[in-house]
């Protein structure tokens, strides 16, 4: 199997997933308890996020208008450099305006989520060498990889109380986390570099939207909703939650996030299964929905153990619709409408994803601490259900 994924550069591109879901993994949850340690409160620390999300959508915007005119391999390039720079930034700078300046203009992901700059790129690159009977599995092995890569890193988070009993300071100690990240960011530029050379003008290209263009805009207002939804808990916003309301220690959340995230892996391939046999859309409804009911009922559960097991019921189902989103959106467009459409449905997502982490942190402050995952369930039922309303007779070929 890896023989021709190697040939094509999708090995190397998993790698590089691998290397950047375990730096995500660690630094969704160090972000909120680094700011915290050096006088950040929460509405500031949703400002960093929301920055954070908002950068990740104008860097994801500007990748699409230079694609035609470079090929991946240089861009992938310019990617990891971006998160190695934001590695060694990040530890240098504690005023509210530079650590958000950091935040737009790097790679900080506070959702360990498929945003990012890279992610439009890698998209268009896995469907353009994989048939229609293929796509979703490639798809559902890359976010394996990458969520398994996440959870190793949440459980990394730890780290830092290890440095500290040997005589490191606890913010020194995350510091060093950071550096970790950028080291990471070096790997990741090494597997890209091995991705093979292509002339611009047969590279995939960031063109605008042909026949598919109706299809693909209602898409990205949907997954807008979707990505507003989830802003109110990414997984940086999540952690200062459970971190605030029940004191939760850096060693605890760093163990939970670990096997949260090993949920959400082992998802994907039952995603995948799971869409072969009852379709994309189904699959995305249908198990996104008892996700969100179980985040509804964490926000008034009284005690620390039913919480925790509410939201790991949620992860193993939360993140069955990444790999048939992003397999549906692919089949649902021709083939050289891919890297448009991966790109059209990224931006809008992270402008939108980008707008509730201020508010939720804000709402963090209230007296209710749990409002945000109410508002986070509530949208996410109302994204589903309008989801199959909108799309239940459009099917992918295979289907």
């Amino acid at each position: 199997m890896f023989g021709v994924e190697r040939r094509s550069g999708v090995f190397y591109l998993y790698a590089a997933r691998a290397a950047r879901g375990f730096a995500d993994g660690f630094a969704a949850i160090l972000l909120p308890a680094y700011l915290i340690e050096i006088g950040f409160n929460p509405f500031e620390i949703g400002v960093v996020a929301a920055a954070a999300l908002l950068g990740s959508a104008a860097l994801t915007l500007a990748i699409g208008l230079l694609a035609p005119r470079y090929e991946f391999r240089t861009l992938l390039l310019i990617c990891a450099l971006l998160m190695v720079a934001t590695g060694i930034a990040f530890p240098a700078v504690q005023h509210i305006v530079l650590v958000a300046g950091v935040a737009f203009f790097g790679t900080i992901n506070p959702t360990t989520g498929d945003i990012g700059v890279h992610v439009p790129l890698e998209h268009a690159a896995l469907a353009e060498g994989a048939s229609d009977q293929e796509r979703t599995n490639v798809f559902a092995r890359y976010s394996l990889i990458g969520a398994l890569s996440i959870a190793a890193g949440a459980l990394a988070a730890g780290l830092p109380n290890v440095l500290v009993s040997i005589g490191m300071t606890r913010a020194g100690g995350m510091q060093t986390m950071f550096y970790v990240y950028a080291a990471l960011g070096l790997l990741g530029g090494a597997f890209y570099s091995y991705l093979p050379h292509t002339k611009p003008d047969a590279a995939p290209k960031m063109s605008g939207m042909g026949p598919s263009r109706r299809t693909v805009y209602k898409l990205a207002a949907l997954f807008s909703l979707d990505s507003f939804a989830g802003g109110f808990t990414v997984q940086s916003l999540m952690a200062l939650w459970l971190f605030e309301r029940f004191e939760l220690s850096l060693v605890s959340a760093s163990a939970f996030f670990f096997w949260s995230n090993l949920l959400a892996a082992f998802s994907y391939p039952v995603a995948a299964r799971l869409g072969k046999r009852f379709g994309l859309v189904n699959t995305m409804v249908f198990t996104h929905i008892p996700s969100s009911i179980c985040l509804i009922v964490a926000a008034f559960a009284p005690d620390l153990t039913t919480v925790l097991c509410l939201l790991l019921v949620r992860s193993a189902l939360s993140q069955m619709d990444v790999p048939t989103r992003t397999s549906y959106v692919m089949a649902v467009v021709t083939p050289p409408e891919r890297p448009a459409a991966a790109s059209i449905t990224a931006v809008p997502r992270s402008l939108a994803s980008s707008i509730s982490p201020a508010m939720s942190g804000a709402l963090l402050s209230a007296s209710f601490l749990a409002l945000p995952l109410v508002i986070c369930g509530v949208l996410k039922i109302v994204y589903d259900l309008t989801l199959l309303y909108s799309f239940r007779h459009i099917k992918p070929r295979e289907e």
